[in-house]
């Protein structure tokens, strides 16, 4: 069954995303990145940007050659369906992500905005009533610590 974790009190989702990418990717983890279309897009520019000394490999589901695809350990992808690998699913988008469940691992990102904890809440309790153990993050107490 896949372990799904949410991250809550993320105070900027991108920034978030890019550190937990780099960390993931360095322990040689495979991750698929979902969410909307122009939020994968600033991700993208992010994940150049970010650092002046690292470079997270990455790309688009919809837009790489296959070899690129096996290659790289984070693909972005508006739908984790057809993903070459499914080890790690990160959700920066404000649904259920569809084929979640051929993963081995679901992180949720949600931020600080009440909107986007609302949603996160729906998400929560998709997973729950279909009887997912959920590990939670809250980022709030680690800062207060």
């Amino acid at each position: 069954m896949t372990e799904v974790a949410f991250h809550f009190n993320v105070p900027e989702k991108l920034a978030y995303a890019c550190r937990l990418l780099r960390k993931a990717a360095a322990t040689g983890a495979r991750i698929v990145v979902t969410g909307e279309p122009g939020l994968l897009r600033s991700l993208d520019t992010e994940l150049w940007t970010f650092s002046t000394v690292e470079f997270i490999p990455h790309c688009h589901l919809d837009s790489a050659e296959p070899q690129v695809l096996a290659a790289s350990p984070v693909v972005l992808a508006d739908s984790p369906r057809g993903a070459p690998h499914q080890e790690v699913l990160v959700n920066l988008g404000t649904a259920v992500p569809e084929g979640f469940e051929r993963f081995e691992r679901l992180i949720e990102v949600v931020t600080q905005d009440d909107d986007d904890r609302l949603r996160a809440r729906a998400r929560w309790k998709h997973y729950a009533d279909r009887g997912y153990q959920i590990v939670r993050h809250d980022l709030a107490s680690k800062e207060a610590r």
